[in-house]
């Protein structure tokens, strides 16, 4: 259930001799022609909005998958999903003429046709979220029938914002089994997702001790303060006695030994040049 799709099942309606649209669950359609969209819900609801003054309208069907949170959770799977259907339905509305602030809704379904199949109430659930969802967005419901026992059909005029409902009996053939089997699908897809193994962060390392300074040779502004590096102190130890920072090396005496250099001035030791 992670799209919407336009329904398009289409159909001449002999009782209100207009063309019409029939929408199944997690469907929706928008239109400013004179036509009739109709649908039988259960446990599911339909949201009918209309802007009065472009003459558009358009109605969705949709369920919330029971993820087990509160579906006023704004976090919550369902929030979400829910949002989503009421959010592709306005904004088709948009983009065909219609504005936000002009909306006026007729909202159905609800019914507890599910009780006993799943954990919670399923119908209460959809009507709370969508009375929810359009106090939260200032449109204004004008009309309601929600909740009870019953299915209903409901058919809306788009064009000019009729919307008419009958009750139906408790059992109707084929609408519990539907929902029921997408209650079943919902929560199947809301099991596996809790399966998956998502990429997480690794967790911070544990706190390592302190290294000691490294100096840099030749590095400006390296540090020379005693006993920081005994290398440096050593260099420093040579240099102040006079003694060659090369003894033990190839190099040892002269800095220049065995070149056309030897004998000539000591020039500045390496310490100095470690220091500079």
């Amino acid at each position: 259930m992670s799209a919407l799709p336009i329904a398009t099942n289409r159909y001449f309606d002999n009782h209100f001799g207009l063309p019409g649209v029939k929408l199944l669950p997690n469907e929706f359609y928008t239109t400013a022609d004179d036509m009739v969209l109709t649908t039988v819900l259960g446990s599911c609801v339909a949201a009918c909005l209309h802007d009065p003054f472009a003459g558009i309208g358009g109605m969705n069907h949709f369920m919330l998958p029971d993820d087990g949170a509160d579906a006023g959770a704004p976090a919550s799977e369902s929030m979400r999903y829910g949002a989503y259907a009421m959010e592709v339905l306005i904004n088709e509305l948009i983009k065909a003429g219609a504005r936000r602030d002009r909306f006026e809704a007729k909202v159905f379904g609800g019914a507890a046709v599910l009780a006993g199949m799943t954990t919670i109430n399923i119908g209460d659930r959809n009507a709370d979220f969508v009375r929810r969802y359009l106090a939260l967005e200032r449109i204004r419901i004008t009309a309601e029938d929600l909740q009870g026992v019953h299915p209903r059909k409901v058919a809306f005029m788009p064009h000019t914002g009729r919307a008419m409902v009958k009750k139906l009996r408790l059992q109707v053939p084929g609408v519990t089994e539907r929902e029921a089997a997408l209650a079943r699908e919902a929560e199947r897809l809301r099991a596996a997702r809790a399966h998956v193994e998502l990429f997480r962060t690794k967790p911070p390392a544990a706190p390592q001790p302190a290294r000691p300074r490294i100096e840099l040779f030749g590095a400006r502004g390296a540090s020379t303060r005693a006993g920081a590096s005994g290398t440096a102190g050593a260099a420093r130890t040579g240099s102040a006695s006079g003694g060659s920072p090369y003894a033990g090396s190839p190099y040892a005496g002269s800095p220049y030994a065995g070149s056309p250099f030897a004998g000539a001035a000591h020039p500045a030791t390496p310490s100095t040049k470690q220091e500079a």
